[in-house]
């Protein structure tokens, strides 16, 4: 399923440690094979995935999402 998304990404140090989109609403998202550029704590952006049902991870934190595109926003 094909999703865009707005939230802050966290840094999650459950199992050896995984990437998270959070959204305001609380929900998790594992982000999957994460760009490097993403790869940045508190950084707001809006997320272009594919949620991916056929994957498993160690921390199980939500979803698993693949990134397809992201993009910067503004922090106000």
């Amino acid at each position: 399923m094909s999703i865009s998304v707005e939230g802050t990404i966290e840094r999650k140090g459950l199992g050896p440690g995984t990437w998270a989109l959070v959204t305001q609403e609380g929900e998790t998202y594992e982000l999957h094979k994460a760009p490097e550029d993403l790869r940045k704590s508190g950084l707001k952006v809006k997320v272009k995935g594919e949620v991916r049902n056929d994957v498993m991870t160690f921390a199980m934190i939500g979803p698993v999402l693949e990134v397809k595109s992201f993009e910067e926003v503004s922090s106000d």
